[in-house]
């Protein structure tokens, strides 16, 4: 698969999937409010789902009302929805009242139904069709509650929990504020905490758009979102709302322009310094002074007459003109994704039964269900080993993650798939509030190969041995690619890095000893794992190598770390850490590639790899691992999967000090590297 990324926003989402919530950290100070200055909610009257009217006045009995204002589009709200539900449930019997509102102008009342039916809300579900009720409560986003004591004094406004925020996913809540704020005022108590910032989409409010506005919907803001969007952003794609209408639009304005004044969307990550990239997605400047003046006008819709038609988008699903010649799918069962909370990946094994080598032109892997499938990896294991047989650091068959969009490689290129080959499914699913089942596939292109002239292979830029100590927030640990042979074009870059990544960097370095960047990546996010596709590919001289550069932020200021009190080490799960310079290249057919057994040791297989560190890498990596600082390694210090290197290197005995583990892996790296 040659990697191309959608010119888009891409997806308007939160946690593995998109940021694109409210930046603001949650509160992290208690605050208790005098009680003079809490805020009184007067009488207010709206129609449920069911057309039956609700009124606070009609809530005497209840010591407690809890309001929530949610969206149905917004991917916070719809984890939260059932969270709400549970709570509710829990306090039945008691003399708590529970309310959610939906003030977005954009969201239809099928559409609310549907949220209420999904989320299994049992209490009342209003309306408040022109913001008049979240203007009285000042609610500017969703989900946000508020909770009224029997004097319908606010006691506590913010968000439900802190599991969820801005592009992270906790395993569980660490602080259950909805909750706590009602035990407490339940019990008599005043709330300890009063206020938090509530994370979520802006609410879409009602516009008054200006009469004479130079910038409308139908003459530029149409156009600008055909051409950057709506890719993503259309009925069935991995957008959580379409952006083909004005209706559509129009309600996600503010959204829109805060998500693209904070350069959250369009999602790009790249230094525009180094390097020219046909997926760049950077707006130009003249695209964010319409949007903002469009914003600022109230959103006008212009002449509908001038609106331009939306994208049509290839009927069978996939980003090719035609079917694939083959389609393989993961499993012949679903998989059933959890609700909630945080899932470890997931591995499915597929045999293609080929007799003869395939040569692929194209593939693209398709989700069954985008709303859970935050990315996969598909890997060619082969008898043949080298590439594509599943090794860090050997490359991967096909991916998808958010935005991504698969291209056909150039005319006489292609990747070649073994006889006899089985793909492998690596797949991180991320809940989203209710159970979902999935059934992803892969599609193939064959190409004739007599046609191909170059072969497309990815490998990597590979470091397996590292250790981040915990707390540390700007750990560096460098890789280094085999040689280049003869004739090799790089491409794609596509760095790859779990929940503690920072930043990436990319640089060749020449047979001269000269060194070129490439990429840089300064502010590197696991949501999008972008794939930065050359303009025109890029040539080098044989014996050149791929350096690269990831720095790690273990510590408590990174909000998706799952635990910074830890060192963290290689492996598969998010809580783990990886370290991979993926890049596509192609080299002309029949080119025997660098690898094997002697440059899978330099890439790292264990302990006594080396991992291609230098002795000051190697001395920080094992420092990393004597977690209680005390000199030595301990054998219960070492993570499972290097215990038994630990056993030969320690002699059997139980620790063995940091000097001594240093001197002999330097001597077995060297060894691996005379092999």
């Amino acid at each position: 698969m040659r990697a191309g990324v959608v010119s888009g926003f891409g997806l308007i989402g939160l946690l593995l999937t998109s940021p694109s919530l409210s930046a603001s950290p949650p509160s992290k100070s208690p605050a208790v409010q005098n009680p003079q200055s809490r805020p009184t909610i007067a009488n207010f009257t709206l129609a449920d789902i069911h057309a039956e009217k609700w009124s606070l006045d009609a809530q005497k009995d209840k010591e407690v009302v809890v309001v929530a204002f949610v969206g149905t589009e917004c991917p916070l709200a719809k984890l939260y929805g059932p969270r709400l539900a549970q709570l509710a449930t829990s306090y039945a019997g008691k003399s708590v009242a529970f309310v959610a509102i939906d003030s977005n102008v954009q969201d239809s009342l099928a559409e609310l139904t549907a949220y209420a039916r999904t989320a299994h809300l049992e209490f009342p579900v209003l309306r408040d069709v022109k913001n008049e009720v979240a203007r009285q409560f000042g609610a500017t986003r969703n989900p946000t509650v508020f909770v009224l004591d029997r004097h319908r004094a606010v006691r506590y406004h913010g968000r439900i929990d802190d599991q969820y925020g801005v592009g992270f996913a906790r395993k569980e809540a660490k602080r259950q504020d909805l909750k706590l704020a009602i035990d407490e005022l339940l019990s008599g108590h005043d709330v300890t905490v009063a206020e938090t910032t509530a994370v979520g989409c802006l609410i879409g409010r009602a516009h008054e758009p200006q009469a004479q506005a130079s910038v409308t919907y139908s003459n530029q803001i149409a156009r600008l979102f055909n051409k950057r969007c709506v890719e993503c952003h259309h009925a069935g794609d991995i957008a959580p709302f379409s952006l083909t209408s004005y209706d559509d639009a129009s309600g996600w304005a503010e959204m829109i322009a805060e998500v693209v004044d904070q350069g959250r969307m369009p999602p790009w990550h790249a230094d525009p310094k180094h390097g020219k990239f046909a997926d760049d997605r950077r707006l130009s400047d003249e695209e964010r002074r319409e949007i903002h003046e469009w914003v600022a006008a109230g959103a006008p819709q212009g002449d509908p007459k001038e609106t331009p038609p939306a994208p049509t988008f290839p009927s069978t699903g996939w980003h090719h003109d035609r079917a694939p010649d083959l389609v393989l799918a993961m499993s012949p069962e679903p998989y059933h994704v959890k609700a909630d909370g945080v899932l470890r990946y997931q591995h499915f094994r597929v045999e293609t039964g080929f007799t003869k080598d395939k040569w692929v032109e194209m593939a693209e892997v398709m989700p069954g269900n985008r709303a859970v499938v935050h990315h996969v990896l598909v890997h060619c294991r082969s008898n043949r080993g080298g590439f594509g047989d599943g090794v860090a650091g050997q490359g991967f068959l096909a991916a998808y993650v958010p935005g991504l969009r698969p291209i056909p490689y150039a005319k006489g290129m292609a990747k070649c798939i073994p006889a006899g080959s089985s793909l492998t499914f690596q797949i991180h699913y991320t809940p989203n509030g209710t159970a979902q089942d999935d059934v992803t596939r892969i599609g193939l292109w064959f190409a004739d190969p007599k046609s191909i002239t170059r072969e497309v292979k990815t490998v990597a830029a590979t470091n397996l041995m590292f250790a981040i100590p915990a707390g540390a927030d700007n750990y560096r640990v460098d890789a280094t690619s085999n040689r280049l042979p003869e004739g090799t074009q790089i491409l794609t870059f596509m760095p790859h890095m779990h929940l503690r990544g920072k930043s990436f960097f990319y640089e060749a370095v020449f047979p001269n000893g000269k060194r070129e960047t490439l990429l840089d990546v300064p502010k590197y996010d696991f949501n999008w794992q972008t794939a930065y596709r050359e303009v025109k590919p890029l040539s080098f001289p044989a014996g050149t190598r791929i350096h690269a550069i990831a720095h790690f932020d273990n510590s408590e200021e990174n909000l998706n770390n799952p635990n910074p009190k830890t060192p963290v080490f290689w492996g598969d799960q998010t809580y783990e850490e990886m370290m991979i310079g993926y890049f596509d290249l192609s080299v002309p057919k029949g080119t025997q590639m660098e690898n094997g057994r002697g440059s899978r040791r330099r890439e790292g297989r264990g302990l006594g790899a080396g991992g291609g560190l230098n002795r000051e890498g190697l001395a920080g990596m094992l420092k990393g691992l004597d977690a209680n600082h005390d000199g030595k390694i301990s054998r219960d210090e070492v993570p499972p999967r290097f215990q038994d290197m630990f056993d030969r290197i320690s002699g059997g005995k139980d620790s063995i000090s940091v000097e001594d583990a240093e001197k002999l892996l330097t001597r077995l790296r060297h060894g691996a590297d005379r092999s």
